[in-house]
């Protein structure tokens, strides 16, 4: 019992008879207030603690070596025709990717902006090998050659303004060469078409058999009948039944200007037009009837093309670039018209649905990916004008609470952009140049530990406990004091 004695003489909290104490209203009062006190703090102190906090840092972006970065677009050109829009893109690093087109898809527009045909083939335009330039021959010459040789019809039908939808009516399949005398792929072409056509003049007698007949047009004088035809590079040789250049095709029937992109010699543009007669008895034919062929394809029925996909390109500064590129055709600077839509443009892959719910809880501090220049139209108001977009691109990395890092950070990119507009000679584009910060900013979730809401429980309800107490003591003993001298003066 003694061992048990001393143990008591340990006890911190003594306890006092209950007939030894004297309870007061003040004391009560006193009481009430200490504990409506500790139950306000303690649900603050609890709300405290379940609440998710935020930590920012701006660092020194943590990207990997080789981290690719993906840029997302859906661009509309009213004037740009799908046939020759090239998505093009390079960086300072010498990287240079020319018509892209695995992750791009083109479908043909017209003026409104409207889909007027199905996804345009992504295949480059093939690269003739052949341009007649083993003859040194003008187009003079060749003439006077071919007459020399007794043929009544030399060259190819002169078309205009005037005579183009009566010739392109009268004759069952009238070939015709859009061209443009400063061309040079044209001038290399016009020999070969002259001889070419004086061929098929006296193999089919434009008096006695109209079947065929190879024509051209001067697309620098006639603006209008180029532009009526969706006629954007030179050469271009447009196959016309009976007036029409388009073919069905698709089970909506769908319709495409019917195109030659085959060797250019005068003897593979006969083959080809013979290869073109037998169809003339039978009518017009459809793309599934021709599709074998590598010289006669499909061209878009407008002149309109929206872009959209998506690339995968260095985090170094690079361009994106829209243009009109062909290795077999030239174009005419000063009517390319480079107007455009933004309908898309933004940084960075999509957001898988758990990511995209942690973006919906944490969106007070995580930027929005909203594109500056998305819904933004962009006119060329005057000819050879290049539209220019600079982007400053900012990384914004998020680490979730209780999701490991390494799997589900989250990454959004927000960027500024500034455009502009330039003059110059060269074939105008539309130039979209972006530059990432070396800077990045981190966002992490923290939320305090429970031994910090344990201790912090612990002093609420000690402190405010003692604190009374405290406050009870000073009062009785005032109180005490008061009442002594009230006795005091009564003796």
């Amino acid at each position: 019992m003694s061992a048990f004695a001393k143990l008591k003489a340990l006890d911190f909290y003594r306890k006092i008879p209950r007939d030894l104490t004297e309870a007061s209203f003040s004391g009560a009062s006193l009481s009430i207030v200490a504990a409506t006190t500790m139950i306000f703090l303690f649900v603050a102190e609890l709300n405290s603690f379940l609440k998710v906090s935020t930590t920012t840092q701006v660092i020194v972006d943590q990207s990997q070596n080789g981290e690719l970065l993906r840029i997302n677009f859906n661009f509309s050109f009213p004037a740009l025709s799908c046939e020759f829009a090239s998505v093009d893109v390079t960086d300072v690093l010498g990287t240079a990717r020319y018509n892209l087109s695995k992750t791009v898809r083109k479908f043909p527009i017209d003026a409104a902006g409207n889909w007027v045909g199905p996804e345009h083939h992504p295949d480059p335009l093939p690269m003739p090998e052949k341009h007649g330039e083993d003859s040194n021959e003008t187009t003079e010459e060749v003439h006077q050659k071919m007459a020399e040789d007794g043929h009544e019809y030399v060259g190819s039908l002169v078309l205009n303004k005037d005579n183009f939808e009566h010739f392109a009516h009268e004759y069952q399949i009238l070939v015709v060469n859009f061209f443009a005398p400063w061309c040079p792929w044209c001038q290399r072409l016009e020999p070969a078409w002259e001889k070419a056509a004086t061929v098929l003049n006296r193999k089919y007698h434009p008096d006695y058999d109209g079947r065929i007949r190879f024509a051209k047009i001067d697309c620098t004088i006639y603006q209008d009948v180029c532009r009526d035809n969706h006629i954007q590079g030179f050469p271009s040789i447009r196959i016309f039944r009976k007036g029409m250049d388009l073919r069905t095709h698709g089970e909506h029937g769908e319709h495409d200007h019917e195109s030659y992109y085959g060797e250019r010699d005068a003897e593979s543009l006969v083959a080809f037009a013979e290869s073109l007669v037998p169809s003339a008895t039978v009518g017009r034919p459809t793309a599934a009837e021709d599709s074998h062929s590598h010289v006669k394809r499909r061209a878009p029925a407008s002149g309109g093309c929206n872009i959209e996909g998506f690339v995968l390109v260095k985090k170094v500064p690079g361009n994106l670039m829209i243009t009109a590129h062909s290795t077999a055709h030239s174009f005419d600077a000063s009517t390319m018209n480079m107007t455009h839509t933004i309908h898309r443009f933004s940084f960075g892959r999509q957001l898988t649905r758990r990511k995209q719910e942690l973006v919906a809880r944490l969106r007070p501090y995580v930027p929005t990916p909203v594109g500056r220049l998305e819904s933004h139209s962009f006119h060329s108001n005057h000819d050879n004008v290049t539209h220019e977009h600079f982007m400053q691109i900012v990384l914004t990395e998020v680490h979730p609470l209780g999701v490991s890092r390494k799997d589900s950070s989250l990454h959004s990119y927000d960027y500024t952009a500034h455009s502009h507009t330039l003059q110059s000679p060269n074939v105008p584009v539309s130039r979209f140049h972006y530059e990432l910060s070396p800077m990045q900013v981190l966002i992490v979730e923290t939320r305090r530990p429970f031994f910090h809401f344990i201790t912090n429980l612990c002093a609420i309800i000690g402190g405010v406990f003692t604190v009374a107490g405290i406050i009870d003591g000073m009062f009785h003993n005032a109180l005490s004091m008061i009442k002594k001298v009230e006795l005091g003066k009564q003796f």
